[in-house]
């Protein structure tokens, strides 16, 4: 009720620029309403089957194929649709193979699921093949296989070469 008669009383602008300040504070909630849709995590984007990518793609979202990437894939959610075709190297938190993949998958979570076709190794926390699906290649359990292979590589090249040597 002051705000009111503060506002159409022709007071000091002081005054009223303190008062104003009074009513924002009921608007901080809708300020908090929107705060949760900016943390929410956007679609994920869609490369549809007529599309044919050659290079590397990279984020931290999610990633749908049905179309042909000729590259390196690294985000947080792959999903390979039953079209697609990728020839590369994966790395993503969590995959699900549909379609066809050539080349190397890292996946803290891999799924194959009975259309798949994976012809390459998968170095994975979990994994689950669906019968039906079709893998040539090794599959490795590591606890952090999203960055351990370069790194475990190097240690492995180095370690041999300095005995070899002295």
């Amino acid at each position: 009720m002051f705000s009111k008669s503060k506002i159409n009383e022709p007071g000091p602008k002081t005054a009223d620029a303190a008062k104003p300040a009074a009513p924002e504070t009921p608007a901080a909630p809708k300020g908090d309403y929107k705060a949760p849709p900016a943390k929410a995590k956007p679609p994920a984007s869609v490369l549809s089957s007529d599309l044919h990518i050659t290079g590397n793609l990279k984020t931290t979202g999610d990633i749908q194929v049905e179309g042909t990437v000729e590259g390196d894939i690294r985000a947080h959610l792959l999903t390979v649709g039953e079209t697609a075709t990728i020839k590369g190297e994966i790395v993503a938190d969590d995959v699900v193979i549909n379609g066809r993949i050539v080349g190397r998958v890292r996946g803290l979570k891999v799924r194959l699921t009975s259309t798949a076709r994976v012809e390459g190794d998968i170095i994975h926390k979990t994994i689950a093949i669906e019968s039906g699906a079709h893998f040539e290649g090794s599959v490795q359990r590591q606890d952090d296989p999203l960055t351990s292979g370069k790194g475990g590589a190097k240690p492995a090249a180095a370690g041999p070469a300095p005995k070899a040597e002295g």
